[in-house]
């Protein structure tokens, strides 16, 4: 997702004022007593002086990481406390453009030509890392880092351009990968007019491993963003930050090729994660507007949410919280601990 700014909490307003005429817009449901995990008390990871918003994190297949995309177009990688953070990859133009390294200058001037990345994920079976940078298209580097290699830059069957890609899975056992590109309109930078003018041009995209081609599964979204393939490998959960939605696209059995609601979110989504139970983690960059609609409505209960998860029926069963402040745009669990990126701040958590 986009930097957050003031802008972010205008458009919210004007989105949740919504809420008056249709109350469920952005309403979670849930099958029973929800788990309530608080994120504040957690470890901090701090990034390299001068970057910041490790939006999406990944693991390698030897369980190494996490891998961080951060604000300065690089990829990241946690090698331990002892080493702490290292470059890992970059873009073609990071090296070549002075502005890329040039601390002084903000990285919102300079990210559409040294690349942001956003979601991340490694191909287990081949330790390719793939990275859906907003501006420079689908990429993908080898095991050993360095310079990433550009797979595609618009869909080629009905060959329209990416113009904002954002989330991304792999399938592990064929190595396709699944992505989004949250608007035809609009890029990263004029995230914010994705919302405020609903727009509904994204798009959610496959490329084949083998056939290396892009095709277009589904368009006419409004805001697609993280991406998780199920457990079972039968369908692929997308996230909508508006509505406040996640679908699933079935890949698999029956249902193949449909595209269904899979649940109602008490927030505005980021990216989506599979958990270890077989259902889903999704980190929320912000809170639904919570608007009293009169006096008989009780009041919202003080606490700040940041991510929710979900069983595999799409029934909320536990959520996370945060101090005033604080947004995720990912939740990654690995071996019982939950690891925390947010596109605003200067450090990635760590809740065990």
């Amino acid at each position: 997702m986009a930097r957050s700014n003031n802008n972010l909490l205008a458009t919210l307003f004007v989105v949740g004022l919504a809420l008056l005429l249709f109350p469920s817009f952005c309403a979670g449901a849930s099958a029973g007593p929800i788990k309530t995990t608080p994120t504040q008390y957690g470890f901090r990871l701090p990034l390299p002086a001068g970057v910041s918003g490790a939006e999406s994190l990944a693991f390698d297949r030897k369980g190494q990481g996490p891998y961080a995309g951060v604000s300065d177009g690089r990829v990241l990688k946690w090698s331990g406390s002892a080493v702490g953070w290292t470059t890992f990859a970059y873009s073609p133009n990071y090296r070549k453009i002075p502005l890329c390294t040039a601390s002084e200058v903000p990285s919102e001037q300079t990210e559409s030509m040294c690349g942001r990345p956003l979601g991340l994920q490694f191909d287990s079976r081949t330790g390719d890392l793939y990275i859906a940078d907003a501006y420079l298209g689908l990429m993908k580097v080898g095991p050993d880092g360095g310079e990433a290699q550009v797979l595609a830059t618009h869909a080629d069957d009905d060959g329209a351009a990416f113009r904002f890609v954002n989330g991304l899975d792999v399938d592990q056992a064929t190595g396709d990968v699944y992505f989004t590109d949250s608007s035809a309109t609009y890029p990263r930078r004029f995230n914010t007019e994705i919302m405020m003018n609903a727009d509904a041009t994204g798009r959610f995209l496959k490329y084949d491993a083998r056939s290396k081609q892009v095709t277009v599964l589904r368009a006419g979204l409004p805001y697609p963003n993280g991406v998780a393939v199920s457990s079972d490998r039968t369908h692929v959960v997308v996230a909508h930050t508006v509505p406040c939605q996640a679908f699933r696209y079935w890949i698999k059995g029956a249902k193949a090729g449909q595209y269904e609601l899979m649940a109602d979110l008490p927030g505005y989504p980021d990216n989506v994660r599979r958990d270890a139970r077989g259902g889903y983690w999704v980190a929320l960059n912000q809170e639904k507007a919570r608007l009293i609609i009169d006096s008989s409505t009780p009041a919202p209960v003080n606490k700040h949410l940041v991510g929710v998860r979900l069983d595999a029926d799409g029934a909320e069963v536990e959520e996370l919280t945060a101090a005033k402040g604080v947004t995720l745009s990912d939740v990654a669990e690995k071996d019982g601990q939950l690891w925390l990126g947010s596109v605003e701040l200067d450090y990635v958590g760590l809740v065990r």
